[in-house]
């Protein structure tokens, strides 16, 4: 799923070639025009590179070059400056963008665990439950706890005769559960039975991925028989967060319902819980601006793609900061790579939590290299 307002992956088109799905423009967008734009300019200065490349394209969206073929340049030239600069990429970032110091803990794990929607077939309407070990006294043990759970839900599905298949972002996508609120039920159960306190120890989070569900002004549940309109569907999450241990919830309303986010985020605020927004905001300082004038949201998912570059995602990064926003750094729920960049900002921009699946090696990857970076924060004089 993709919101709207994202900048635009540039596709061949060609039936013939990976079903249309190809990306020769891309690349060949890389090879000509941004390569003869960029080479002979410094790449010491990222945001000039960035600067350059908006400027290059020419639309809001990264509609001509494609942002596949913008970020992928804006991205590499960073990493060939850290290598250059024998520098991890985070210390590159921090010094590049003169990012504060780091705040008292790295990024949590936020680790999906149960997928529906439009990640896996005939699961639940919502698209992502996740678990948060927001009580483990390091990344290494938060991952560790997280892993567990999922463990003890894996239990749990096969005593319930569910699915154990893992959908598009290595979390389990049981096909004809029988609600969108079991899983609320299965994975506070699961957090028990691994030996940990759910609300203390390991929370849940929520991505509906509402904009998916919404159709002509309502909310369609067809796994709950519903429809919904604003207001009962921000009551339905009100009382789930009643029921089981939440700590954030994104992407609970449309994309463009931004009458009702308001309201939403006042009352989460209340129960404690981030009121996260994706579809909403899509890492664009402009759409942010507007959600920090109308306080629709208290967190900020942050995908460098939806943006398209690297200099304008740690201006959303930042401006989020700024305003006591939390930053989760996410992976993507389709096409993810196995490159580790979005950990790397993550721990630069100080993100809260770093969202990412459990399984699938190039979610694993990202996980791996949060503990590597944990564990050469530790050395003597890092």
């Amino acid at each position: 799923s993709a919101g709207e307002y994202e900048a635009v992956v540039l596709f061949d088109g060609d039936p013939n070639r990976f079903r249309g799905k190809g990306m020769l423009k891309a690349v060949g967008n890389v090879n000509t025009e941004i390569a003869e734009a960029l080479v002979g300019k410094d790449a010491g200065e990222l945001r000039a590179i960035d600067e350059a490349l908006v400027a290059l394209d020419g639309t809001p969206n990264k509609a001509r070059l494609g942002g596949n073929a913008v970020l992928s340049v804006s991205l590499a030239v960073a990493r060939a400056l850290a290598h250059s600069q024998r520098l991890p990429v985070f210390q590159l970032l921090k010094e590049q963008y003169q990012l504060p110091e780091r705040p008292n803990r790295l990024p949590y794990p936020m680790m999906v665990i149960l997928e529906g929607g439009r990640h896996a077939d005939n699961s639940t309407d919502f698209q992502e439950y996740l678990v948060v070990p927001e009580g483990a006294p390091s990344v290494h043990e938060g991952v560790r706890w997280g892993v567990e759970v999922m463990m003890a839900l894996k239990d749990i599905l096969k005593k319930e005769h569910l699915s154990t298949n893992v959908g598009n972002e290595g979390a389990f996508a049981p096909a004809g559960i029988a609600s969108n609120e079991l899983p609320l039920e299965l994975i506070t159960a699961a957090i028990e039975v691994a030996g940990f306190v759910p609300g203390k120890d390991v929370y849940i989070a929520m991505d509906p991925a509402s904009s998916e569900v919404f159709d002509e002004g309502m909310y369609r549940l067809p796994k709950d028989g519903k429809a919904l309109n604003s207001q009962e569907m921000i009551d339905l999450f009100l009382s789930w967060v009643e029921k089981y241990p939440f700590i954030s919830l994104e992407d609970v309303l449309d994309e463009n319902d931004w009458e009702h986010w308001p309201e939403l985020t006042a009352k989460l605020r209340e129960k404690n819980v981030l009121s996260i927004g994706d579809d909403l905001t899509v890492t664009n300082v402009q759409r942010l601006k507007q959600a920090i004038d109308q306080q629709a949201i208290s967190g900020l998912l942050v995908k460098y793609n939806q943006v398209a570059s690297l200099s304008e995602t740690i201006d959303a990064m930042v401006l989020a900061n700024k305003n006591d926003i939390a930053t989760i750094v996410s992976h993507r729920g389709g096409g993810e790579t196995n490159g580790t960049f979005m950990i790397d900002l993550a721990v630069a921009a100080g993100a809260r939590y770093v969202k990412v699946g459990p399984t699938r090696g190039e979610r694993v990857g990202k996980y791996n290299r949060l503990i590597a970076i944990e564990q050469l924060l530790a050395q003597p004089g890092a």
